[in-house]
């Protein structure tokens, strides 16, 4: 049977499948469009399968949202021009909306991405994506929260995406998108520090605490100096850096640009040595919390500074306690989701030169 023109359109406005893909199933199968369709989703699986081994670090996210549940997800390709692909786009979609009508949490949950792809055919798209666009294409993960109100923010085209929910009233959303942009912006790891174990702040205390100690130029004036008196007097150092000291001394703030790195290991190591009494002493004591609050701002979103904030000053927890004022109720957030494309993913740095060379050796 002759293949037309016209059956090749057909089927690719069908399948989405290439010219040549197409002409070639119509051929093969002798011009039947159903047997057709199914030699490309035969050909689609098994370029998927052949892809399988690639990274694919690249693509966007996108959001769904539907009362008060919000679904954000994430798809990866292996290029980024692919990512801004309108096919891949709508794809993404696709998968956004099938996640957000499930009864699926998603998260990083294996069987959550294989259930959600089973539904409504999503996995035969997958294989059908994947055949047309040419590129390993994979669903990595996808999140959902519920609240008396959700807003979701997508960043930089899909490159990140947000979703937040509150409880206490359905009629913040405007300051909630806010504070989804805030997040897209700064990458809170936290509500509040309530949600912290203590554990992990001691972990950050004691993270600090060594931080200090092999930084001796940053500590407290009365703690170097005894420490270098140590040194001095204890004959730690060389005569040379104790002559070094006792010609800066009276400039201390470029002493450190003089000592040799013997000198400089040496107070280190006084410093681990005399850890206890260092840590009691209430000077540094006020300088480690001093540094353990400012990383709680940093990863609290309720303590970070408001992106918007008119005076430069006003914290997320301070703009919602105003917005709750406005609206005459309690306002309390509950949950936050943020996806980062590609974040934890190791991506393949190509050497172009080398491939060069081994395709001319191949010759």
């Amino acid at each position: 049977m002759a293949i037309t023109a016209a059956m090749v359109k057909e089927l690719r406005e069908m399948t989405g499948a290439g010219m040549m893909d197409c002409k070639k199933a119509l051929t093969e199968t002798n011009g039947d469009m159903d047997a057709a369709v199914e030699v490309l989703k035969k050909s689609g699986a098994a370029k998927m399968e052949k892809k399988a081994s690639r990274i694919a670090a690249e693509g966007i996210t996108r959001v769904a949202v539907e009362g008060n549940v919000a679904v954000v997800t994430e798809v990866n390709s292996e290029t980024d021009f692919v990512a801004k692909n309108e096919t891949f786009q709508e794809f993404v979609q696709l998968v956004a909306n099938n996640a957000l009508a499930s009864g699926l949490n998603g998260g990083n949950n294996g069987e959550d991405i294989e259930a959600l792809l089973e539904m409504n055919g999503l996995k035969d798209v997958l294989v059908e994506k994947t055949a047309t666009i040419g590129e390993k294409l994979s669903v990595r993960r996808f999140a959902k929260v519920t609240g008396d109100c959700v807003a979701s923010y997508i960043h930089a085209g899909g490159k990140i995406g947000v979703i937040v929910a509150a409880n206490g009233s359905a009629d913040v959303k405007e300051a909630l998108t806010d504070v989804a942009m805030q997040i897209a912006a700064m990458n809170p790891e936290y509500i509040s520090r309530a949600d912290i174990a203590q554990e992990a702040i001691a972990k950050m205390r004691e993270i600090i605490v060594d931080s200090s100690l092999n930084d001796p130029a940053s500590l407290p004036k009365p703690i170097l100096n005894a420490l270098i008196s140590k040194a001095c007097t204890g004959k730690v150092w060389s005569d040379e850096d104790i002559a070094i000291y006792e010609e800066k001394k009276s400039n201390m703030n470029y002493l450190f640009n003089f000592l040799s790195k013997e000198a400089k290991a040496q107070l280190v190591e006084l410093a681990m040595a005399d850890k206890a009494n260092i840590v009691a002493d209430k000077i540094f004591n006020g300088a480690v919390e001093g540094r353990v609050s400012k990383q709680l701002k940093d990863i609290c979103l309720l303590d970070q500074t408001y992106v918007k904030a008119e005076d430069g000053k006003q914290t997320v927890g301070q703009y919602l306690a105003t917005v709750a004022k406005a609206v005459g109720a309690e306002l309390t957030l509950t949950s936050f989701v943020r996806f980062e494309t590609g974040e934890g993913i190791e991506k393949k740095v190509d050497d172009f030169a080398a491939e060069v060379a081994a395709q001319v050796a191949g010759n």
